[in-house]
This record gives structure tokens, C-alpha cells and sequence, in this order.
């Protein structure tokens, strides 16, 4: 994060919203996962969105759709 000459960086390697009660992960470049993090503070996969993953992919996830 920082500035490259005139352009500003900017990578975060973890990027959750909160959308409709549900946790979505857009973004995460960690090694386990943060949804393997989530689930193990006891959040449940039916609150949790693969945001990066395709809509027709979702459901096989066992995670959230939407």
C-alpha cells in the first residue's frame, strides 16, 4: 500500500462486506482461507458468500449462495 510514482497501491488480501446479515468474502489471498477462520469461531457456512466464486459455482460450495 503506498504510492508508486503518481499511482496509489492499494491490495488488501482480505476483503469481507457484511451484505444481508450474511458475511461475504470478495477478496482472500490468505493460505487457509478466512471462511476456514470464520467457521471456526463459530460462524455457520450458511452465513458465509464465496463472493469470489462464479453464481453458478456457489452452490456446490456448501457454503451460502447469496
Amino acid at each position: 500500500m503506498g504510492w508508486y510514482g503518481d499511482n496509489y497501491v492499494h491490495h488488501a488480501p482480505i476483503h469481507l462486506e457484511l451484505i444481508a446479515d450474511k458475511i461475504w468474502i470478495q477478496a482472500d489471498d490468505t493460505e487457509e482461507g478466512v471462511a476456514t477462520d470464520l467457521l471456526e469461531a463459530g460462524v455457520p457456512k450458511k452465513q458465509i458468500v464465496l463472493g469470489f466464486k462464479p453464481p453458478g459455482i456457489r452452490p456446490y460450495t456448501g457454503f451460502a449462495v447469496a
